[in-house]
């Protein structure tokens, strides 16, 4: 919108798209909060009269809704599923063009709609009296012509007809209330609705008529000022637009990454500021990434299109690590077996490396009615091909279910016995491999058999085997100070991508480089004419970090990328009740007065032992009463629980039920002789004292 009408922001941002950018805008007066100075998002905005801002962006944030009867305004987010209908305008339209033009983007989805004429109106041979209802049926365009709108009227006694009007045609045209409904989203994507007038759908507020208009969040730049601004379009504030006016003014230009990427190459290397840093909630957990503040000068080196890697930590005693890694990584990996937790994974490791060979590293039992095998540890199998097999028992329907398996040989090793005859050999190896088929619900544990011991280059591994791929990290990058990689027990390579990347360095240690993908960090920057560190032409030998961490969102990113719609692994069948397997436990009983052969189940119950079961239908009888014990005596009183002490003197006591004779002879300690030195003296007890120790023993029994 070109000219110098003052206009609230708010207005002007609205008339405003995208594609329109940029836009220079004059600050021409108003007052905000009785200031101009406002905290935003932690970023101090200050406008004064006669400012010029550059408008680069808008992003929709929400939409605000204000009550035309009582001027009461609130905000719905932009994600409200909420429905709206159009109110009729009270003033008549003027003409046909202007009723037509306030419809909808859209228009031919949301016909038919009904207006009314209020004035006579007379089109070739047809006269339409004041007060006639027209309902609009489509709009035609004829090539050379006028457009003409083809509707339909409804006479007397049901009589109807189709007429077409001039799009040109004047008269007083009011439109009639119609039931189409619409989103925010809908309304904030049409010029023509955003001028209209709504009310809400099947709500307790249906009554109130509002007036709505987007609130989007602004990015602009000021010519006085080096970082990018980001504030809300209700500011109150008035500006008029000086686009066409202020061409030769110098604004600095903010440039993201990719916008960097697409210079030529004679820009680098080139010393830049950065305006708006990635923030803390970055995809990237790397040494350099705290430093990237609003400020900051870097030395863009080169740009380059790079082959990386994304490797994730395994059996990591910390949280799992992820790492993006360029295939320029002078480090060396060993291959490491994968490890497998179902047939199905085997399955896909299989068609991506034919020929696969893995050891059972848990026992498996076999399940016939499911067609599951027995599988014991460290038997091998080597996968052949995925092939349809039959389940041994039937479906609810009588027929016989089919199922995908895997159809694998199982290696056993053959006799170590000698012999010499070339042609028993051959015939032993045909009998070392047994074929089993495995259905790929099947849940197992499987290791990888590898005898590769070599050492490898990152870009040879993505050459020489597919993806994902466990390594483990034997030797560094001689570029590295310190190898993120090397201290971790095992890794993954989950996939490669070929990423936009930009070399870059900080000017207090320009040989020091890093890589920066360039779409994957969202951050601004500026280039600057400051000179670069060095002597003309004399760059420095660098060094490059090729290892950046990233965080788990970065992972789920690259994930959703690549095989999205991977079809999920399949469900086993369900389970049919009719059929039973014998249990390999249940044998039968060997007949009275046999003994069991050797190898003979033992888990058999005994009589007494079944007596014993929770699946007994009778309780054993009590036990009777000792013999010693009448049945007018009263019963043994229970001791209480005595301390660990009292226990030791407990044990040796004799029954209290039994009769005690008194001790005759006197307890004497062996002699030993006395040493003058120490702090005890041993005495005889006498027989007084043992008295009274047994009257407190019995005592402490009866309590």
């Amino acid at each position: 919108m070109a000219g110098m009408t003052a206009l609230p922001l708010q207005q002007l941002i609205a008339s405003l798209d995208n594609s329109s950018l940029p836009r220079i805008l004059q600050v021409c007066s108003g007052v905000y909060f009785q200031g101009s100075i406002y905290e935003i998002s932690g970023s101090e905005v200050c406008f004064s009269t006669g400012d010029l801002i550059k408008v680069t962006g808008l992003d929709l944030l929400s939409v605000c809704c204000e009550d035309i009867s009582n001027n009461e305004a609130f905000e719905l987010p932009i994600s409200h599923t909420g429905l709206f209908q159009v109110v009729p305008e009270e003033m008549p339209y003027s003409s046909m063009e202007e009723m037509v033009s306030l419809r909808p983007v859209g228009l031919e989805s949301c016909l038919p709609f009904t207006f009314t004429c209020l004035s006579k109106m007379t089109i070739g041979d047809l006269t339409l009296g004041t007060g006639k209802t027209l309902t609009v049926l489509s709009i035609e365009h004829h090539e050379g012509k006028e457009d003409q709108v083809r509707c339909h009227v409804q006479g007397q006694q049901e009589a109807s007809a189709e007429v077409c009007i001039p799009i040109s045609s004047h008269g007083q045209f009011r439109e009639c209330g119609s039931e189409e409904r619409f989103t925010l989203q809908e309304i904030m994507s049409s010029p023509g609705l955003r001028t209209r007038k709504f009310r809400f759908v099947n709500t307790t507020k249906s009554d109130r008529t509002l007036v709505l208009s987007p609130v989007y969040e602004v990015k602009a730049i000021m010519n006085l000022r080096t970082n990018v601004l980001k504030f809300p379009s209700s500011l109150e504030v008035d500006v008029i637009d000086v686009t066409e006016t202020s061409k030769e003014v110098n604004f600095v230009t903010p440039l993201s990454l990719p916008e960097v990427f697409s210079q030529p190459d004679d820009c680098f290397p080139t010393v830049v500021e950065v305006l708006d840093g990635p923030g803390k909630n970055s995809l990237f957990k790397c040494s350099w990434l705290p430093q990237l503040n609003q400020g900051r000068q870097l030395i863009f080196h080169k740009r380059e299109t790079l082959p990386m890697v994304l490797l994730t930590s395994l059996k990591c005693r910390k949280a799992k690590q992820y790492f993006l890694v360029s295939q320029q990584y002078g480090g060396r990996f060993r291959r490491r077996p994968r490890e497998f937790n179902s047939v199905y994974e085997l399955h896909v490791a299989s068609i991506q490396a034919p020929g696969l060979k893995v050891s059972v590293t848990r026992n498996c039992e076999d399940v016939e009615e499911e067609g599951l095998p027995a599988l014991g540890v460290g038997e091998q199998l080597e996968v052949v091909r995925c092939q349809t097999m039959e389940l041994p028992c039937e479906s609810s329907t009588g027929r016989k279910e089919s199922v995908e398996a895997l159809l694998c040989q199982r290696l056993q090793e053959p006799d170590s016995g000698d012999d010499d005859d070339d042609d028993d050999e051959e015939v032993k190896q045909e009998e070392v491999k047994e074929e089993i088929l495995l259905p790929l619900y099947m849940q197992g544990h499987f290791v990888e058999v590898i005898s590769d011991n070599k050492k490898y280059k990152l870009r040879d591994l993505g050459k020489e085997f597919s993806l994902p791929l466990d390594v483990k990290a034997v030797s560094k990058d001689p570029e590295l100070e310190t190898d993120p990689l090397l201290g971790v027990q095992s890794l993954r390579i989950e996939g490669a991508m070929v990423e936009p990347t930009i070399q870059a360095s900080f000017l207090h240690s320009p040989d020091h480089c890093f890589e920066i993908p360039a779409k994957w960090l969202p951050m601004s920057v500026s280039l600057s004419k400051d000179p670069l560190p060095w002597p003309r032409h004399q760059p420095p030998k660098c060094r490059v970090q090729r290892v950046a961490e990233v965080t788990d969102t970065f992972f789920y990113e690259f994930r959703k990328q690549g095989n999205s719609d991977a079809a999920p692994p399949p469900r086993p069948p369900k389970k049919n009740m009719s059929f039973s397997k014998p249990s390999k436990k249940s044998q039968k009983k060997p007949p009275k007065g046999d003994k069991p052969k050797h190898g003979a189940n033992k888990s058999v119950p005994t009589k007494e032992f079944s007596d014993l079961t929770i699946n007994s239908k009778r309780r054993p009888p009590a036990p009777p009463p000792p013999p010693g014990i009448l049945d007018d005596q009263p019963p043994p009183i229970v001791p209480r629980k005595l301390s660990c002490e009292e226990k030791t003197a407990a044990k040796a006591l004799p029954n209290t039920y039994v009769k005690m004779e008194e001790p005759k002879k006197k307890v004497l300690l062996p002699e030993v002789d006395a040493d003058e030195d120490s702090e005890h003296d041993y005495e005889e007890m006498d027989e007084s004292f043992l008295s009274a120790v047994k009257l407190a023993q019995e005592n402490v029994m009866y309590y």
